[in-house]
């Protein structure tokens, strides 16, 4: 099989490094970004702008839509494992934090603490390696999707514009 995928992969990966691909490769990598595969965008996101400064909003847009997207992917993964698994079990057991352990106490809490803040938590989806858990875990609260997807696209775009514009300055 992997004789098959490897040219696959890297004709595909030729075809979205050409420069008139440019912002669709933006958006494709932003969006994988987004779901719960280690990766991060904002590499591409300079690179087109320090290539073609005139992209600099579109690129901004692009990827703060495509992460967007993502992170609605991720939020649909975590209300379809919560519908899943609420189907599979026969009877909801109540949960009490009182008997478990120190890490189970601490993992309450930070589902209370995301309760309390609703989908304002979702402007944290910005932050690397709790961004994109924190998408998936406000859909498994149940949390009002056009909400959380507001929430989040304030955050990531902040994010683009100042890594972006930090990135600029500095190279």
């Amino acid at each position: 099989m992997e004789a098959w995928l490897s040219p696959l992969i890297a004709q595909f990966l030729a075809w979205l490094a050409l420069p008139e691909h440019g912002l669709s490769t933006v958006f494709t990598i932003a969006f994988i970004s987004a779901t719960l595969l280690p990766m991060g965008s904002e590499p591409a996101v300079f690179g087109l702008v320090k290539l073609n400064a005139d992209l600099f909003w579109p690129a901004i847009w692009v990827a703060t839509a495509g992460n967007t997207l993502g992170g609605v992917l991720s939020w649909w993964m975590g209300y379809g494992a919560h519908h899943a698994i609420d189907k599979v079990r026969s009877r909801k057991v109540q949960h009490s934090p009182a008997n478990d352990s120190i890490s189970d106490r601490m993992h309450w809490r930070a589902l209370q603490w995301l309760e309390k803040l609703g989908p304002k938590a979702c402007l944290l989806s910005w932050l690397p390696g709790v961004g994109d858990p924190l998408c998936a875990v406000a859909g498994w609260l149940k949390m009002p999707l056009i909400a959380c997807t507001f929430y989040m696209a304030i955050g990531k775009f902040l994010r683009y514009l100042l890594m972006t514009s930090l990135l600029l300055w500095v190279f």
